[in-house]
């Protein structure tokens, strides 16, 4: 099978407070450090359907960034709590792209004393839902920034690889676990 028939899925949400390294003189957060918040934020994501991006590597498989997209709305500022919101928008055997939404959030729209990651808060969407695993239909807060990666399955030596032939089950684990997710694929 080369491409998967595939809906966007939910949003997966990881939240964390703007720290200062992050943020200029005037408290206003350093426009490369979105692309962190992304990679945690897809990190979240894989993490959320039962794998660490650190188990994959280990047997083998990388997923290095191949296209980066941001386009900015407005500044999140120090001191500021956020929600890192990523979605797959794409996955076949050789690629995986991902959107994502950085928002401002409030006290109504995160509950819970932790922060960062999926586990760590219980976030709220519009509708008053809340989603313990990390898993949202749609996004709350304010929205900041918006952006995509896109991503290929690679070996150590940076060669392309089809996920489905390298690491069969765990290819077929993340197809199971997308239909589980909302039904995306």
């Amino acid at each position: 099978m080369e491409t998967q028939d595939f809906l966007p899925g939910p949003w997966h949400a990881a939240s964390l407070r703007v720290r200062y390294q992050e943020s200029d003189q005037m408290g206003v957060v350093y426009h490369s450090n979105y692309l962190n918040w992304f990679e945690i934020g897809r990190t979240e994501m894989l993490r959320g359907l039962g794998f660490s991006y650190l188990e994959l590597e280990n047997r083998g498989v990388l997923l290095p960034v191949t296209s980066a997209e941001l386009q900015f709305k407005r500044s999140a500022k120090y001191d500021d709590t956020i929600a890192v919101y990523a979605r797959m928008s794409s996955f076949t055997p050789l690629r995986l792209a991902f959107d994502y939404e950085v928002r401002r959030v409030s006290g109504q729209e995160l509950s819970g004393s932790g922060l960062y990651g999926s586990d760590a808060a219980v976030l709220h969407n519009n509708n008053g839902e809340s989603f313990a695993a990390g898993f949202l239909a749609s996004a709350a807060g304010e929205l900041l920034v918006t952006g995509s990666t896109g991503h290929a399955w690679v070996n150590r030596e940076f060669r392309p690889v089809r996920l489905d032939r390298t690491l069969p089950q765990v290819y077929g684990a993340i197809v199971e676990a997308l239909r589980k997710e909302k039904g995306t694929i």
